[in-house]
């Protein structure tokens, strides 16, 4: 596995935590089902409620 670029893989919010971007995740190839941030496949693997209420925040965070 190559090394992970930050700013490119990933970038860190203020408390610390990594976030993998969207070219990362779409390079992985698949929706791991966690929910990520960025989930550039809809979060097709994510259990019901919880991709519906991910799906409807990303929605209201695109109309801010």
């Amino acid at each position: 596995m190559s090394q992970l670029i930050e700013g490119i893989d990933y970038y860190l919010l203020p408390d610390g935590r990594l976030v993998f971007t969207a070219l990362f995740l779409k390079k992985r190839g698949f929706c791991c089902g966690k929910g990520c941030l960025n989930c550039p496949y809809d979060y097709i693997n994510v259990q019901e409620p919880r991709r519906t209420e991910l799906l409807n925040k990303r929605k209201e965070n695109e109309q801010h």
